[in-house]
């Protein structure tokens, strides 16, 4: 990792770390400084108002997301799920009420305080099947074909190795598994220092990709069945977009996945 990509993930890092600790003070997560402004198109609400009244609140609060990646994953009972970049572990949660007792929801972050924030939640949620991690999304702390979906809520678009991102969601999908992630996505007519100008990396606006440039990367990992949906207009050119895509059926699964079992029963073998 060259040193200006390291300098940019420790800024992320202590960014994040701050909004952590404003939360656990009582206070109201934000994407931090940035040229646009945060409203109803980032954070808690662009959640339903029964899944947060379900939450504790501190879990709401630190929200940073652009969408909500639980409602387009096609969560299954059973399944086994992996959020990148889990935060203070509102899509871990929600993940977790979806696949039930026989799944796991798994959150991974690099920050020490939004760990610490989304285990006090898990505990006030008392939520049994979740697990957090503590890893970077570019190097996936899970072994192998072992999980069922990826999920992941405006993070992507602050990684300065994407390439990697997509790779190892690639790696830890089980065959026939599947992706269901929001993020920020530009129209492919804005230069990257088009895109800088609309916000910087951590205002969750000056990493994102193309439209073009984010299903040319899954597609180089390997993925199929890629669909990119803008679903609102979050700066000038800029867009939270629903990201679908499935990792081939290319080597026997085992009957223990969600994917797996539903293969099984009804001989889809992923969402419908």
């Amino acid at each position: 990792m060259s040193d200006q990509s390291t300098d940019l993930r420790e800024t992320v890092r202590e960014r994040y770390a701050a909004a952590a600790v404003q939360v656990t003070e009582g206070g109201t997560a934000c994407c931090g400084p940035q040229a646009i402004e945060i409203d109803d198109n980032f954070g808690s609400p662009l959640y339903a108002a029964d899944e947060r009244e379900a939450l504790p609140a501190e879990a709401v609060a630190a929200s940073l997301g652009c969408g909500n990646p639980t409602a387009v994953a096609g969560l299954h009972e059973g399944e086994r799920v992996l959020d990148l970049g889990s935060g203070g572990g509102i899509d871990v949660l929600l993940s977790a009420r979806r696949v039930g007792a026989t799944g796991k929801a798994y959150g991974l972050d690099m920050t020490e305080e939004m760990l610490a924030l989304a285990l006090a939640n898990q505990k006030k949620a008392g939520a049994t099947n979740v697990e957090f991690l503590k890893g970077t999304i570019e190097a996936i702390p899970l072994p192998a074909n072992t999980i069922d979906v990826v999920i992941s809520n405006c993070v992507i678009n602050l990684s300065t190795d994407k390439p990697a991102v997509f790779a190892e969601m690639f790696r830890v999908l089980a065959p026939g598994g599947r992706i269901g992630i929001s993020d920020v996505v530009a129209d492919d007519t804005l230069t990257p220092a088009q895109r800088a100008e609309r916000g910087d990396y951590v205002g969750c606006i000056a990493g994102a990709l193309s439209f073009a440039e984010y299903r040319e990367g899954l597609l180089a990992a390997g993925f199929t069945d890629i669909e990119l949906n803008a679903t609102h207009e979050v700066a000038d050119g800029m867009h939270s977009a629903i990201v679908r895509a499935i990792k081939p059926t290319t080597a026997p699964i085992s009957i223990g996945s969600g994917a797996a079992r539903q293969l099984a029963q009804d001989g889809s073998g992923c969402c419908s």
